[in-house]
């Protein structure tokens, strides 16, 4: 009874701890969701007209009133009058605002995402994000259409994939699975052992069923899911002190396993805030002087400055200026000042009065406000103008520090937010009693296409090349002038963005972080590959990632570029070496013979990277898809990248066979996130859903620490298996042994061992920490490996031997009796006073005397031994497989572990040696003399001394068994290996200066390249 209990408890232990963590992760769920589910909304239906309903009771097509100030959105809409700034942390893990503006007019009948194409997602407002400010417009204040509600909505998705993660193919999991189903026959041929036994010996059916039933819970661990759970949960943990928080547990494991390690450029392998370094104008179609920055002088007031005061997503909230790092540089180099504005309100500052008559004239005459600002605020004397309407802007004006400029103000009348797909973004502003303007910003290469040739200078190029090569990041700028008659909210994108004049180059210095080329550098040396995969142009890609020792000054630089066949279904591809000129103009691609000699000696060496834009990724995979995985063997910069290339990009490196990580710092890269093995977002967000991990740290050191952390996660869980299987084989074994006579362990006895021992080294195994330094190998990622089994195998064979050794000893030991089990240490008088209360050995007393009280017919010298011998070898096993170094710290570092083992070992001791009659007769055991109980002593010496020296000798020698693998010519299985190995003998990759042309059709390639998206950023959705 006492026993059935101890196993309900421990399977409720299990199933409570598994509970325990699914209800943690189901409340930090809830957090995330419940905030949009239940409030307020104002909504205009058809019959009803307005009115305010709960927010679960909208419904596709309800056209939802967004009010000003601060709300959560409760499901996806689109925007459709109005200008909107929401905050989209919870979804991407970046907190900078963003500007949404309404669905533009179409008059064609194309569904509406195919009309907006790329930038559809600038006009839908994602649930779960926080709406920060509202502009109405002309039609009144801003509204929106509900699109999708609950699990179809953009954060529903994110939980959903929570909830439903992808299935993750990890060997560990499935071998878990094989090696519970093999505890399963193993203790199948157990019962079939207790079968025969005790139906030989003419026991009862039920008797016999009673003690086969009890051999599958000796077989099969009970306390197995409740101890891989504790060591999960602890890892958690310790992540959560080191400032990375963990929404997938089940994911730590496989980053004990990554490999390749994808991360983004701009704020995570440099710093969020770009330095802005110098200008470039242009005019005529020249270049002009360099205009450095801090400089002496002011740049002059011209149409450059004009760019750099208005274009740009900036808003004022919460006092401060915020929006987009680079953006916020550009214009705190300006020193301008940003008037705040409100519904019905504009903040004009210390205007004085001609100024606010100035304004309130500008609106009186300007077709865009047909309406008059109701109340103009003074911030500093806060008197009130009268006026007459409503009227919504950011105006933009000179500051104290600014250089003197013919204008009191800009009005920045409407904005083209920027889109990673069409890398660029545009604003149309008006001077004060001047006329209307267009300003672009965006990739200097999209920006110069977008410009009449006739303004680009002829050294466009040679220029962007040689800033490009040392690092910088450049922008480029455009303008033009806009006709009246017009307003500007009719004006569609492509109107706007086009036969623009051409204005110079915005040069900013992107400076790594102080941590992110240490990190680099010890993944190296763990020979864990990095991968840079940016937004960012090629050149400054490839410059950054030398400077962080992606790329070694040794290594050559390979660019791969592929293009379209125009007028045809073909591609070609090219491969050219990207060398560094020395010269001061700029960087150039040399083709000399002395250079061609120089990099196939590099190249011959496998000392190589390839870099390649998005463009060209895409089109390799569609038309040149054999070439893509060995592209990806020695791929390092992958530039200028769309999420969903991103995405795609993480899955070929994982058909590969690597295990992926991707550190991004949200936004962008959640598709990504979401898709690799183990993603991790930079992010003030204690948790958001945009990745399995969130690191508050703001730099890639905690790339590190979890993979750290997730080896010693996997090496605790190979442990916990081993250690498992041999207590449960040991236990087995001395049942089985026991079953030979009839005879099994008392209820106590199981107790100690399953509770006292087994369950308190099951919690407390888990708390050995990670080892600080990174090994340049992994920890075995499958539970079926020689070393692994062959462990298992020994110790098996170890603990079996020393049973049957000690079973068989004591029967030989003279003063042993299979009837008198008082023999050993009574005296002849004792023993024959007591001889009526002998019990016979047997579980139904094989003896002639009557059985005593305290005699439950389990007692024996041979059921004392093998007890004693089987519980303190439990304690050796635990000893033995607690590894340390390399991936955990040493054993002794477990101060709570070692102090357990310790106090087990005393109590065990204490049995062994004691001769306490109440205690001998609650457990079971009976008294043997000293001489014996020292020969078990020195027993259990020598297994340990064995285990412990097979098991560092052997099985953790790492030359050893790499000499073997090297003797059986034993080759890794791994996509990625074999395709090594394949490039090494083919002499002639990788190309050089050669061109390939496609012989085929291309292959269908969605757009968005496959593969998980955020939609917040890709959706899923072909029309609407």
């Amino acid at each position: 009874m006492e026993y059935a209990t101890a196993i309900i408890i421990m399977s409720l232990l299990s199933i409570s701890l598994t509970v325990y963590e699914l209800r943690q992760q189901s409340v930090k769920l809830h957090r995330l969701v419940e905030s949009h589910n239940n409030i307020m909304v104002t909504v205009c239906r058809n019959k009803e007209g307005f009115q305010e309903l709960e927010s679960h009771h909208l419904v596709p097509g309800d056209l939802l009133v967004l009010k000003e100030g601060k709300a959560l959105l409760p499901c996806d809409a689109i925007l459709i009058s109005g200008q909107c700034i929401v905050n989209e942390s919870m979804l991407t893990g970046e907190s900078i605002p963003v500007t949404k503006t309404r669905l533009p007019q179409a008059d064609n009948l194309k569904p509406w995402r195919m009309h907006c194409a790329e930038d559809y997602k600038k006009h839908v407002l994602f649930c779960g994000t926080e709406v920060i400010q509202t502009k109405g417009d002309d039609r009144g204040v801003a509204k929106a259409v509900v699109l999708r509600t609950g699990f179809n909505t953009a954060k529903g998705d994110l939980v959903r994939s929570i909830l439903y993660p992808k299935p993750m193919n990890f060997k560990l999991y499935r071998d878990a699975l094989r090696f519970l189903m093999c505890l399963i026959a193993f203790a199948a041929i157990g019962m079939i052992y207790t079968v025969c036994v005790f139906a030989l010996n003419g026991e009862e059916a039920g008797e016999v069923v009673k003690k086969a039933l009890d051999v599958i819970t000796i077989a099969v661990p009970p306390a197995l899911p409740a101890a891989l759970t504790t060591g999960i949960i602890y890892t958690q943990r310790r992540l959560k002190k080191k400032g990375i928080f963990c929404i997938s547990p089940q994911r730590i494991n496989m980053c004990g396993q990554l490999n390749l390690i994808c991360f983004d450029k701009t704020g995570t392998l440099t710093e969020d805030g770009l330095d802005l370094w110098g200008l470039l104008p242009s005019e005529r179609n020249c270049f002009q002087d360099f205009h450095s920055f801090p400089a002496d002088h002011s740049l002059p007031w011209g149409p450059l400055f004009r760019a750099m005061v208005v274009c740009h997503s900036l808003i004022v909230w919460e006092g401060k200026i915020q929006g987009d790092p680079l953006d916020v540089k550009m214009f705190e180099a300006t020193n301008w000042v940003m008037l705040r504005f409100a519904v019905m309100q504009i903040v004009v500052g210390s205007f004085d009065i001609l100024a606010k008559e100035k304004y309130l004239k500008l609106f009186h005459a300007n077709s865009h406000f047909p309406h008059i600002s109701k109340t103009v605020i003074d911030d500093s004397s806060k008197h009130h103008i009268e006026g007459q309407g409503s009227t919504h802007a950011t105006v933009v004006r000179p500051g104290p520090k600014a250089s003197s400029a013919s204008v009191e103000g800009v009005i920045i009348l409407h904005q083209f937010p920027f889109s990673s797909a069409l890398q660029r973004m545009s604003v149309i502003a008006q001077e004060i009693g001047g006329e209307k303007q267009v300003f672009t910003k965006g990739a200097p290469e999209m920006v110069a296409t977008l410009c009449r040739a006739e303004t680009v200078p002829s050294n466009f190029e040679s220029k962007l090349l040689f800033y490009t090569a040392q690092g910088f990041r450049v922008i480029g700028l455009a303008c033009k002038s806009l006709q009246t008659g017009r307003q500007s909210t009719d004006l569609t994108r492509e109107e706007v963005e086009s036969d623009l004049t051409f204005l110079g180059l915005l040069i900013m210095e992107n400076r790594l972080k102080k941590a992110t080329k240490p990190v680099l550098e010890e993944l190296s040396a763990a020979h864990i590959r990095s991968v840079m995969v940016t937004g960012d142009n090629i050149q400054t890609a490839v410059t950054v990632a030398k400077n962080a020792g992606m790329i070694s000054p040794t290594n050559r630089v390979i660019l791969v570029e592929a293009n379209k066949i125009p007028g045809s279904f073909l591609a070609s591809v090219t491969w050219k070496p990207l060398e560094e000129n020395k010269t001061e103009e700029y960087g150039s691609l040399e083709d000399d013979s002395q250079t061609e000699r120089r990099i196939r000696l590099a190249v011959g060496s496998g000392q190589y990277h390839f870099a390649m834009s998005g463009k060209s990724y895409q089109i390799i995979a569609q038309h040149f898809s054999h070439l893509l995985p060995k592209l990806l063997l020695n791929g390092t910069v992958f530039a200028r990248m769309s999420p969903g290339q991103k995405s795609s990009l993480v899955e070929e490196f994982q058909k590969l066979d690597y295990f992926v990580g991707m550190c991004g710092d949200g936004a962008n890269d959640c598709g990504a996130l979401k898709v690799a093995h183990a993603g991790i977002s930079l992010s003030e967000q204690e948790a958001s859903v945009a990745s399995p991990f969130t690191s508050q740290t703001p730099s890639i050191a905690c790339v590190p620490e979890l993979i750290r952390e997730g080896r010693a996660a996997l090496v605790t869980s190979f442990c916990m298996f081993k250690y498992m299987a041999l207590y449960s084989t040991i236990q087995y074994l001395g049942v089985l042994l026991l079953y030979w006579q009839l005879n099994t362990f008392g209820n106590y006895q199981f107790l100690f061992q399953d509770l006292a021992i087994t369950t308190v080294i099951g919690v407390t195994m888990s708390f050995t920490e990670a080892y600080p330094k990174l090994v340049p190998y992994r920890p075995p990622s499958q539970l079926i490996s020689p070393p692994l089994l062959l462990s298992v195998v020994l110790n098996i064979l170890f603990s079996l031997s020393m049973q049957i050794f000690g079973f068989l000893m004591v029967q030989k030991q003279p003063w042993y009796s299979r009837t008198d089990i008082h023999s050993a240490c009574l005296s002849v008088d004792s023993h024959m006073e007591n001889s009526s209360s002998v019990s016979s050995l047997g579980l139904h007393g094989m003896g002639d005397g009557a059985p005593n009280e305290a005699d439950n017919g389990y007692k024996s010298y041979e059921n004392t031994t093998v007890w004693l011998l089987s519980t303190i070898n439990c304690l050796i096993v635990a000893l033995v497989f607690s590894k340390g170094k390399p991936f955990r710290k040493p054993i002794y570092t477990n101060y709570v572990f070692i102090l357990v083992l310790m106090g087990q070992l005393g109590v065990c001791l204490f049995l062994v040696f004691a001769d306490i009659d109440g205690l001998y007769s609650k457990m079971d055991l009976v008294c043997t003399p000293t001489s014996w109980r020292i020969s078990m002593v020195v027993m259990l010496a020598v297994t340990l001394a064995v285990s412990f020296l097979v098991e560092e000798a052997v099985i953790e020698n790492r030359a050893l068994w790499l000499l073997l693998k090297k003797t059986f010519r034993y080759h890794s299985k791994s996509h990625y290996k074999r395709l090594q190995r394949v490039l090494e003998q083919d002499s002639s990759w990788p190309p050089l200066n050669e061109t390939f042309f496609s012989d085929s059709v291309a292959i269908s390639v969605d757009e968005n390249m496959g593969g998980h998206s955020n939609p917040t950023f890709d959706s899923n959705e072909d029309t609407l």
